[in-house]
C-alpha cells in the first residue's frame, strides 16, 4: 500500500460537484491508443469523471481510488467497475488492460511502484497516459486574486507533491517510451458562485481552514465580486492541461 494522503474524502461530494470537466477530444484521442473492445485501468479515479468518459469509448473500465468516500460519490456507469485500491496495487491480473490512465492524481502516487504496476497489468504495447490541470485563468484582475489565494494565503498549505503540477508534469519520474500528445483546450463556463465553489475544493484551502479556522476564499470574496462584475454573469475559466503519455 502507498502512503495515502487523504486530502479529499472530507469534501468528496463538493469536489464532485465543483470541479471542471475534461475535454471530450482528450478521450477521443485516448480511444486511439488501445483496442476499444478491451479494458482500461483508471487510477486515482476520485469521483469517476474520467472513468465514465472512458467507458463511453471502451468496453470495460476498472476505476480505483484509495478513498472509499470518493468511490461512494463516483459517477455510476454500466461499464465502470469501481474498487477501493491504490494505483500501485490494482489487484488486476497480469497483462489484462490496454491502457492505464490517471487524471489529476499521478502526483500523489509512489512513482516507481506505479510504473511497475503499469508494466505488470498492461498488455504488450499498452499505453500509459496521465494528466493534470494547472492554475486557472479568467481575466487579469481575477487572475491576480487567484494567485494571491494560491501563493500568499495558501502557499504554506500545499503538499510537496503539488510541485509536479506546477512544473507541468515535466519533472514527473517517467520510464515509458514517450508519446507526443496533441494539445487540448480545457475550459469551464461558470458564475462567480461556481468559481468560488471550485476554489474551495483546493486541498490547500482545506489545509488553511484546518490550521487557522477560517475560509481563505472568504477573505478575498468581496474583491473577487468586484473583479467579476455581475455575480450571475457566466465567464470562461481556462485551465492549462498537461499530459505525459507513453508505451511499455
Amino acid at each position: 500500500m502507498s502512503l495515502f494522503k487523504d486530502l479529499f474524502s472530507s469534501h468528496a461530494a463538493q469536489y464532485a460537484a465543483a470541479r471542471p470537466t475534461y475535454p471530450e477530444d482528450l478521450f477521443d484521442w485516448l480511444a486511439t491508443l488501445a483496442p476499444r473492445d478491451g479494458a482500461v485501468l483508471d487510477c486515482g479515479c476520485g469521483n469517476g469523471q474520467a472513468s465514465a468518459a472512458l467507458a463511453e469509448r471502451f468496453a470495460r473500465v476498472l476505476a480505483i481510488d484509495p478513498s472509499s468516500v470518493q468511490i461512494a460519490n463516483a459517477v455510476p456507469h454500466a461499464r465502470v467497475s469501481y474498487k477501493v485500491a491504490p494505483a500501485e496495487a490494482s489487484g488486476l491480473p497480469d497483462r489484462s488492460v490496454g491502457l492505464v490512465t490517471a487524471a489529476q492524481a499521478v502526483h500523489w502516487f509512489d512513482h516507481a511502484r506505479f510504473a511497475a504496476e503499469c508494466r505488470r497489468v498492461l498488455q504488450p504495447g499498452g499505453a500509459v497516459v496521465v494528466w493534470c490541470y494547472g492554475l486557472n485563468s479568467v481575466s487579469p484582475a481575477i487572475d491576480a486574486l487567484t494567485l494571491r489565494l494560491y501563493d500568499a494565503l495558501c502557499g504554506p498549505y500545499w503538499q510537496p507533491e503539488r510541485r509536479f503540477i506546477d512544473e507541468r508534469l515535466t519533472t514527473l519520474p517517467w520510464s515509458f517510451a514517450e508519446l507526443a500528445p496533441p494539445g487540448f483546450r480545457m475550459a469551464a463556463r461558470w458564475s462567480l458562485a461556481q468559481f468560488l465553489a471550485y476554489l474551495r475544493t483546493w486541498s490547500a484551502v482545506k489545509g488553511y481552514e484546518q490550521a487557522r479556522g477560517q475560509d481563505p476564499v472568504a477573505l478575498l470574496e468581496a474583491e473577487f465580486a468586484v473583479a467579476w462584475g455581475d455575480a450571475a454573469a457566466v465567464r470562461e475559466v481556462r485551465f492549462p492541461l498537461h499530459l505525459r503519455a507513453g508505451r511499455v
